[in-house]
């Protein structure tokens, strides 16, 4: 193994642990390197912070199948085990710090200079369909209503103390079907913002009382580069800016 890596680390939440804020899912992470032994880079200067990222923000309350972890490394001995070897030997010692609900299904040693883009994902939205009569057939109208308009506008809340503004989330929708009792919708996600899980259930005329379960996000795009100076990475806490606000 290179002296000089990226970890892309890819897990599940579920659970208890869907109710943690991003910047808490940050310091379990943070804790969980730690405690694992895990050569984490970190910034230099007056307040040095570890340079690891979580690249695309979940939403508060929602499980994930494919969240990712973004740690820079710096191993002092590089060939020791094989890359495939080193992989599964983080993967079991993060395995070992993490709280019930959180699992590493896979790590990846990547260039020291890879980074990582979020471009799609779903939200699998799971409905009370069979305990309420004609939320089928409404929901298949508002379907093809929404997907065949040019525009659809809500009102997104700009923070605490301040308007909310008028944001057209239709450019966001790429598909969106009605499946085994269930909502998925396939949304843009990225720099340039997504749709919020409160807005595709006041698009549709839902309630909280309608859902079965927790909302899960699934089946995340992502697109990757690679830096020749990968000295400026970022490190968590600068991360945290919420990609679900479309700002």
């Amino acid at each position: 193994m290179i002296a000089d890596s990226t970890a892309a680390i890819r897990f599940r939440i579920a659970g208890a642990m869907r109710f943690l804020s991003h910047a808490e899912t940050a310091r379990v992470w943070q804790r969980a390197c730690a405690r694992a032994n895990l050569p984490v880079r970190y910034s230099e200067g007056f307040n040095p912070h570890p340079r690891m990222s979580l690249p695309l923000p979940r939403p508060v309350g929602v499980e994930a199948e494919e969240e990712l972890l973004v740690a820079r490394l710096c191993e002092a001995d590089a060939a020791v085990e094989s890359r495939a070897e080193r992989e599964a030997t983080v993967k079991r010692a993060l395995a070992e710090q993490l709280p019930e609900g959180m699992e590493v299904w896979a790590v990846d040693l990547v260039a020291a200079g890879t980074s990582y883009h979020p471009r799609s994902a779903e939200y699998i939205l799971p409905l009370r369909i069979a305990e309420r009569a004609g939320l089928a057939e409404r929901l298949q109208d508002g379907i093809v209503r929404i997907m065949e308009s040019e525009h659809r506008m809500v009102e997104r809340a700009s923070g605490e103390g301040k308007p909310a503004r008028p944001v057209d989330v239709r450019p966001f929708l790429l598909s969106v079907r009605l499946e085994g009792g269930a909502l998925t919708v396939q949304h843009r996600t990225g720099e340039g913002g997504s749709i919020r899980v409160e807005e595709i259930l006041r698009l549709f005329g839902l309630t909280a009382a309608d859902l079965a379960g927790p909302v899960r996000r699934t089946n995340v795009i992502w697109e990757t580069t690679e830096r020749k100076d990968s000295s400026k990475e970022p490190c968590m806490e600068t991360r945290a800016e919420d990609l679900e606000d479309g700002t």
